[in-house]
């Protein structure tokens, strides 16, 4: 896979350890990654931002839209390069006994923002994304609020699973890198066969 030319260096400095590790999508993997400085020096970013931006204008959006926290970082810094309307969605706390499996990780936009989406052309965007999880979740939130979608768009994909599940969906995929990734849903993971400990960071 592409390492994705300067981006791919910010990606490599990047804090990241091995193990065995859950994901928020409910895959597992043994990769984790830490984003949470990515956007601390927002000048540093500034020419990927506008690399990824100018992928994301051929699509047409009228807003950008990423999920707390990381992608939403990036979506308000693609919004102001593109000039167009910027949105957030939150995770929504998990019901008390709700049924275990992939993708049940739920967003929505903030109430306040609700009566601005309709009818926008929304391209949601995460810095890094591997199965894709908050990324779906925000496109339901988004569509349950009367937007459409044009596009997702991340700075790096990990993987493949996320890009298979949206070219199933027609939806255009911008990113500026990838890698591969191992993922496992939790049935068929190589790591607990092996005995290896799940660690949640």
């Amino acid at each position: 896979m592409s390492a994705g030319g300067v981006v791919g260096h910010v990606f490599d400095a990047l804090p990241s350890r091995r193990g065995h590790f859950a994901l928020e999508s409910g895959y597992h993997t043994d990769l984790w990654i830490t984003l949470d400085a990515l956007f601390v020096d927002p000048a540093a970013m500034a020419p990927h931002v506008a690399a990824l931006a100018g992928r994301l204008r051929a699509h047409a959006p009228t807003a950008i839209c990423g999920p707390q926290l990381g992608g939403a970082f990036l979506a308000q810094a693609l919004a102001t390069e593109l000039a167009v309307k910027f949105f957030v969605a939150e995770p929504v706390p998990a019901v008390s006994g709700a049924e275990s499996g992939l993708f049940r990780a739920r967003y929505r936009l903030p109430v306040g923002q609700v009566p601005y989406v309709r009818g926008q052309r929304v391209a949601v965007v995460d810095d890094v994304i591997s199965a894709g999880s908050s990324v779906r979740a925000a496109i339901a939130g988004l569509g349950e609020a009367g937007a459409s979608i044009v596009a997702v768009g991340a700075l790096f994909v990990l993987g493949d699973a996320a890009l298979r599940h949206f070219a199933a969906q027609a939806v255009p995929v911008e990113r500026l890198g990838e890698r591969e990734l191992s993922l496992w849903p939790p049935t068929e993971c190589a790591l607990c066969r092996a005995g290896i400990d799940l660690e949640r960071p």
